[in-house]
């Protein structure tokens, strides 16, 4: 009998845990294993070699570990790599192992929320420029008027915590206004980074009436329960046990303390090499 095996998790840090937390929702009988690439984190301003390269090890890592399939929880990493490892490296790899991203099935659900079919997208510097939200959005919603915005310190301030001070929430201020003040018709903001549900509650406080911000946790999880609906075949590889392991290529004392507050539960990582 065919051994099965986890659900892999894949971010650059942190971020990546607000769409576990989801994904335990929606399946919870599931096992997953999540990999935090802690120690060269943040991906965002980095090149695309290297985030293909630092993508490509940590997949080909989780696959060892007996992952049958591999979410890369990280906007980043999806827009700078996930295809490449698609259309490339799979080839490669056992026919029957899966990676997915966080971009497709954000952008399949995304249009629709939107009644002025105008959409801001709120990102690291290597998602927005990569412009493959945009690109996404266009076979999806092709009459959706997309506006984005970079912000370069986001994840650095909400992994610090310094999320919370007040020069933190000035930056995120300004970062946010900057966005609406390009499209006053924006009506629906996507958090297209997994850092960013974190400081949802604050963004939406900021919003007008009128503008909803919506994280894509809940709505990757629902589409990846779709996903195993459909591919059955992939389901019956996956172990279900319930339960949840986590690898940080950071200190893991680090890890533990700032995933708990991500993760609203104890978390006990081990720490690796990549």
């Amino acid at each position: 009998m065919e051994d099965k095996g986890p659900i892999g998790v894949f971010d650059s840090g942190y971020g990546g845990l607000t769409i576990l937390s989801e994904f335990k929702k929606e399946l919870s009988e599931h096992d997953y294993l999540y990999l935090g690439d802690n120690a060269r984190a943040p991906y965002g301003n980095r090149s695309y070699d290297v985030v293909y390269d630092f993508t490509l090890e940590a997949v080909k890592f989780l696959k060892k570990k007996g992952c049958r399939l591999v979410i890369v929880a990280c906007n980043t990493s999806s827009a700078k790599a996930l295809r490449t490892i698609q259309q490339q490296d799979l080839k490669e790899m056992d026919r029957d192992f899966r990676v997915l991203g966080v971009i497709r099935p954000t952008t399949e659900s995304i249009g629709e929320m939107s009644k002025t079919k105008h959409v801001g997208i709120l990102g690291t510097e290597g998602t927005v420029n990569s412009n493959s939200y945009g690109l996404e959005l266009k076979k999806f919603s092709p009459n959706l008027i997309v506006t984005q915005q970079a912000c370069p310190m986001w994840v650095p301030l909400i992994e610090s915590n310094k999320h919370l001070s007040e020069s933190g929430k000035a930056i995120i201020k300004e970062d946010f206004f900057e966005l609406l003040s390009k499209d006053p018709s924006i009506d629906t903001v996507l958090l297209a980074c997994t850092h960013y549900p974190i400081i949802a509650a604050y963004l939406q406080e900021l919003a007008n009436e009128k503008v909803q911000v919506i994280s894509q946790g809940p709505i990757v999880a629902k589409k990846l329960k779709d996903y195993l609906q459909r591919h059955q075949l992939m389901d019956k590889k996956l172990s279900r046990n319930g339960t949840c392991v986590f690898l940080t290529t950071e200190n893991p004392e680090v890890f533990n303390k700032s995933a708990e507050s991500f993760m609203s539960m104890k978390v006990d990582a081990q720490q690796i090499k990549l």
